[in-house]
């Protein structure tokens, strides 16, 4: 049984503007994008005490074909987004919104 998912606007804003780059770089690319990461959401709601918290009760699940995680916080009957990062950028980026 999955729980609700909701994003901070943070992670909203990161994860749209890596869809419209990838996007830029070739017809269709973003719409993959998406629906990886979408596939990862998913799995983290549907399981999210699978994932090992990684920093402070965050969590974390990585995307298969593209080099971005998913970070999120378990609640009670939801999950919720904190960021959605490129693995090759500064992690205290998305670790001061924990």
């Amino acid at each position: 049984m999955s729980v609700a998912v909701a994003f901070r606007r943070a992670a909203r804003t990161e994860f749209l503007e890596a869809a419209r780059w990838y996007e830029s770089q070739r017809r269709n690319l973003g719409h993959e994008f998406i629906a990886e990461i979408d596939r990862c959401v998913a799995l983290a709601a549907a399981q999210p005490q699978v994932y090992a918290p990684v920093y402070k009760g965050v969590r974390c699940i990585t995307a298969e074909r593209f080099p971005y995680s998913v970070y999120f916080r378990v609640e009670v009957r939801r999950i919720v987004v904190l960021a959605v990062f490129h693995g090759s950028r500064d992690p205290s980026n998305w670790q001061s919104r924990a």
